[in-house]
């Protein structure tokens, strides 16, 4: 089915094929007090939180000799970890809904990678939804993801080889987890834990918990080699940058300031009395 789009290309354009800036921001998820009700009887660790840095985006590859006018590109729409860990130790499932021109709009993908492929020409918005195991959080969290298969410079030439790749940043924060599943989620690569308190001893990982980790390796994913490569110390060193950047210009500011209050005071002074 062609995909409808609000950005049409005809197909002579041959843009430059490069990844475009990620996006990043942080996710709280809390729960309501139906939620608080229910899991009255679960021992709950008190002020304490972890976080799960995701990823979701798009990967789309040109067709080349292969393109029509409706289906000129291949694509992958995802969510995954930071550094493509799987994310089902507290995912469950993911819903992507596309554009209504497709067959079965509403695609549900209920193990990792947590990812759908499609092909067709046009560019329109995702609606993206992750639910999670229920004692993780029983509100899913909607994320929107714009598809791109055409770069934001269109001068020069595609290439079938080289991806265009637009990814977002979130990290997602869960509050006050049970101690079944902070046990669950502690050593996962996947998630940040906090240093617990001394003397809370958390019960034991189930065998079933266990063996799912090994059923999913990211590593067989064949879109890794094109996926942005996020991390904490990443981030830290842009944000470390950036605050150069403007202590520099706080800096250069001041100076500027300081030289024109000289002068004024210079200009004001009254002359020598001769």
């Amino acid at each position: 089915m062609p995909q409808h789009s609000s950005k049409l290309h005809s197909s002579n354009q041959q843009p430059d094929v490069t990844p475009s800036t990620p996006k990043s921001q942080r996710t709280k998820m809390v729960r309501s007090s139906d939620d608080n009700e229910k899991k009255n009887l679960v021992k709950k660790l008190k002020d304490i939180e972890f976080s799960v840095p995701i990823v979701y985006g798009n990967i789309a590859f040109w067709l080349g000799k292969k393109a029509s006018e409706y289906q000129s590109h291949r694509w992958t729409v995802y969510v995954r970890g930071a550094t493509n860990e799987d994310l089902s130790v507290v995912v469950k499932r993911v819903v992507f809904q596309l554009h209504s021109s497709f067959n079965n709009p509403m695609r549900v993908v209920e193990s990792p990678p947590f990812e759908l492929s499609e092909s067709g020409w046009g560019e329109f918005e995702i609606a993206i939804t992750l639910h999670f195991h229920n004692d993780v959080c029983e509100k899913p969290l909607h994320l929107y993801h714009h598809l791109k298969l055409y770069p934001e410079d269109e001068s020069g030439s595609m290439s079938v080889k080289k991806p265009v790749v637009v990814e977002s940043y979130d990290e997602v924060v869960f509050s006050e987890p049970s101690e079944v599943l902070f046990a669950r989620v502690q050593n996962h690569p996947a998630v940040i834990v906090p240093r617990l308190p001394p003397g809370i001893i958390l019960p034991p990982v189930s065998v079933e918990d266990a063996d799912k980790r090994k059923k999913f390796d990211p590593k067989d994913n064949p879109l890794t080699q094109w996926f942005t490569n996020f991390s904490e110390a990443d981030e830290l060193l842009k944000l470390a940058a950036a605050r150069q950047q403007v202590q520099a210009q706080i800096a250069r500011v001041r100076r500027q300031l300081s030289l024109i209050d000289g002068q004024h005071q210079q200009h004001s002074k009254p002359p020598n009395d001769l």
